[in-house]
């Protein structure tokens, strides 16, 4: 892996880790803001559908169940560090961070895991192709809420200009 890359992966994990805010407090904020009435009236469109979400659940329990549970629970006490200074998988069903990662650094996660960033979590780059990386995704994401979703919805465009 090039320096650059490694750069990135280490300043997104610890930004990650480090802007961790608590569900409640985000959905919180969100709703003072001046478009929380048009968030709760819109229509919620996701970016996956029904086949992927079901693909996606097949390969979660093949390649991440084990880790971070068949329902996306996670550990309870995620933000623990554990004797060897590790935290343990984080829950994924939008009551953790995950949701705070656009989609390309989530897609990372998964292709280069946290190994680089001083974790456990192993790359699955050569093990999934990215489709299969996006159904994983869309069946974690399809355990978030609509006010979880809308909010990520927003960071990811954001992200994306």
């Amino acid at each position: 892996m090039n320096a650059p890359l490694i750069a990135i992966v280490i300043v997104s994990g610890a930004l990650g880790l480090a802007g961790c805010e608590n569900q409640q407090d985000v959905i919180a904020k969100a709703n003072t803001q001046d478009n929380a009435t048009q968030r709760s009236t819109e229509p919620i469109v996701r970016w996956y559908n029904q086949a992927q979400v079901e693909r996606g659940n097949e390969l979660y329990q093949a390649n991440c169940a084990s880790c971070h549970k068949p329902d996306a629970s996670g550990t309870p006490n995620w933000k623990q560090a554990l004797p060897d200074g590790k935290y343990p998988p984080p829950p994924l069903n939008g009551t953790a961070h995950a949701w705070h990662h656009p989609l390309s650094i989530l897609q990372r996660q998964i292709k280069v895991g946290g190994v680089p960033l001083g974790g456990t979590m192993p790359g699955f780059g050569n093990k999934l192709n990215e489709a299969q990386i996006n159904e994983i995704l869309a069946w974690v994401q399809s355990h978030w809420s609509d006010d979880i979703y809308h909010i990520w919805h927003e960071r990811n465009a954001q992200a994306s200009k």
